[in-house]
């Protein structure tokens, strides 16, 4: 496996959600499913693809379903996660990402994967608190660039595995949609500070790069 990608539910009840991730009529899955509570249900077992990741790529490569984990939280888009919850996905993201010998780049959103497409894990989701515990990454976004170059920062999001076959305005809204929620208007410098230095530190190829 290469990544882990988080999603939230978007249904009525953990148990709804349980209900469809296990109905094959629905073709739909994931590999763990995680309740408000921190419970941990593993639904698929990690060797088996599981649907959940659907039309979209990452790092320049498609069928993210064949090299991924797909983790849901019972979430229904609007609402704070319970602090459980994402405890109980750090301790899972950090067991499974060095059983696989992963680095925090690994963990993904639906949304980073799927620009456009999807949203989760939404405005809401804590990266920056995931990657205090190691298990995700946090750009210090310390530097605004006074180079406003849409093809730059399409090239350094590229980089960072972000799919650039999508209009720039849509790759935009999916990069800010986890590292600058709520942020809206036309791109400016510390969009491209920010993309500039996911690409320098957090290369998809694992290649270090010159600051």
């Amino acid at each position: 496996m290469e990544l882990y990608v988080i999603h939230y539910t978007a249904m009525e009840s953990c148990a709804a959600a349980r209900e469809r991730l296990c109905d094959p009529v629905h073709e739909v899955s994931a590999h763990y499913l995680i309740d408000g509570a921190g419970r941990v249900e593993a639904l698929v077992p990690e060797d088996r693809r599981a649907w959940h990741a659907g039309a979209g790529s990452w790092g320049g490569r498609g069928d993210v379903n064949s090299r991924s984990i797909g983790v849901e939280l019972d979430n229904d888009g609007r609402s704070p996660f319970p602090e459980p919850q994402i405890a109980a996905l750090v301790a899972l993201l950090a067991e499974g990402l060095g059983r696989h010998g992963l680095g925090p780049e690994a963990v993904i959103g639906h949304s980073d994967m799927a620009p456009g497409r999807k949203v989760d894990p939404g405005p809401l989701f804590p990266w920056a608190a995931l990657a205090r515990a190691g298990v995700s990454i946090w750009p210090e976004g310390g530097t605004v660039l006074p180079d406003l170059d849409p093809d730059r920062v399409r090239r350094d999001l590229g980089a960072f595995g972000y799919p650039v076959d999508v209009p720039f305005e849509t790759l935009l809204a999916a990069f800010r949609l986890r590292f600058r929620p709520g942020h809206a208007g036309p791109l400016d410098g510390r969009d491209a500070g920010l993309a500039a230095e996911l690409a320098r530190r957090w290369p998809v190829d694992g290649a270090a790069r010159g600051a």
